[in-house]
């Protein structure tokens, strides 16, 4: 990005934020290099290219010039000087965790994450001799009092994905950099639009780009931003040697989603406000999980550290599991389908999907009950989304009424 880009407001930065234009026939949008593999002038360019000596396109798993323009345009959005590109949300977790954790490392992890990246953490990393200890982060001191001399490593999500929990990023940033140790927060649910961790001191920052960053239900990538150094070292070992790169393709609808990502941010958190008010005040909800409601202990944050909410809500029902299972099952607009951050709004039942890798012991003490639901709210316009869930409430009513059958 150049001098005078740095200076645009972020909805700029959306449309222009990456460098790469089209010299040779000035297309407007950016083009999409669908290939492998790149050509060499003569083999002593090739070998130049090869040993670092000169700049330029190898091969696609190394970098290709879509690619980087969509990394550009994170990094500039995230205000962090360089971003890696990776094929899943997962791919951008376990490739920033590889890189910097080693056999006899310790990793602290905040208590409730999404549930592949607690398997990733809780079952896949210990089997290498890596520690991992799941902390309460809603105290920092928490993360004081979890630090061994091997500790190298803090990671978390805030929001909490799915209860919503909302940790203090000043106050954990200032811990990772006073016991030097390197800080990941996984920045999915807000975006850069709503929140930069970079600012609080954070080293990297994780996005599964398959959900609001695109925000259209047609790409599975994501993306990790940091320092040039960082993104470098994770570039040339574990995203290089594991693979688990982005596609071209995947790179150029990213890219086009990310040109309506403020506006489409700003309709998510109008929606999801509205929504989560009306389920506050429903006898069938026991209680709302939504940092834009004034009851949420997360509140505090909004207009310091997030600029608004975001679009995702978590709720309790007044009901059995079986009664999750059928409210769900009443929905005629919303979708039954994980993932989030589309234009259609989609419900999930966390215990039984997204969070089935946690045993019932961890999902407890995680937070994640059997009868919470995680509402992803969409585009459509909110009197069609309360209306949805406004009949499925009332089938519920009358399901729960009815005398249970006796095996």
């Amino acid at each position: 990005m150049s001098k005078h880009q740095e200076h645009f407001q972020i909805e700029t930065k959306a449309i222009h934020g990456g460098s790469i234009k089209d010299e040779q026939f000035g297309s407007l949008a950016t083009p999409l290099y669908q290939t492998s593999t790149f050509t060499f002038e003569n083999a002593q360019q090739g070998a130049k290219r090869f040993a670092g000596e000169e700049q330029g396109y190898i091969y696609s798993r190394l970098g290709n010039p879509t690619t980087t323009q969509l990394e550009q345009t994170v990094a500039a959005l995230e205000g962090t000087e360089s971003a890696a590109a990776t094929a899943t949300g997962m791919g951008a977790v376990s490739a920033a965790l590889l890189a910097n954790l080693s056999a006899g490392d310790h990793l602290i992890s905040s208590k409730a994450v999404y549930g592949c990246s607690f398997a990733l953490m809780s079952h896949m990393l210990t089997k290498f001799g890596i520690e991992v200890s799941f902390v309460d982060m809603t105290e920092p001191e928490n993360i004081t009092r979890a630090i061994q001399p091997n500790t190298k490593v803090i990671f978390l999500e805030t929001p909490i994905n799915p209860n919503l929990v909302v940790l203090d990023l000043a106050a954990i940033g200032k811990i990772a950099n006073q016991h030097q140790l390197i800080s990941i927060v996984d920045n999915t649910f807000l975006t850069p639009y709503l929140q930069k961790p970079a600012q609080f001191g954070f080293d990297l920052i994780i996005h599964s780009a398959t959900k609001y960053l695109n925000g259209h239900g047609d790409v599975v990538a994501g993306i990790i931003c940091g320092s040039e150094e960082m993104i470098t070292e994770i570039k040339m070992t574990s995203l290089k040697d594991i693979g688990a790169t982005m596609s071209p393709h995947d790179a150029w609808l990213i890219i086009r989603g990310l040109k309506t990502l403020p506006i489409r941010m700003d309709r998510h958190c109008q929606n999801a406000q509205q929504i989560a008010e009306y389920l506050e005040s429903h006898p069938s909800i026991k209680q709302v999980y939504y940092p834009g409601l004034k009851s949420h202990p997360g509140h505090k944050f909004i207009g310091n550290q997030m600029k608004a909410a975001g679009g995702v809500i978590a709720f309790e029902l007044d009901g059995s599991l079986e009664d999750g299972a059928f409210f769900i099952d009443q929905m005629a607009l919303l979708s039954i389908a994980v993932s989030l951050g589309d234009a259609e709004s989609l419900i999930q039942h966390p215990a039984s999907m997204t969070h089935s890798p946690y045993t019932p012991e961890e999902r407890e003490a995680a937070g994640i009950s059997d009868t919470l639901i995680r509402i992803s709210v969409g585009l459509e316009h909110v009197n069609d989304i309360t209306a949805d869930l406004n009949q499925a409430f009332e089938k519920l009513i009358k399901h729960q009424g009815m005398p249970k059958q006796v095996a």
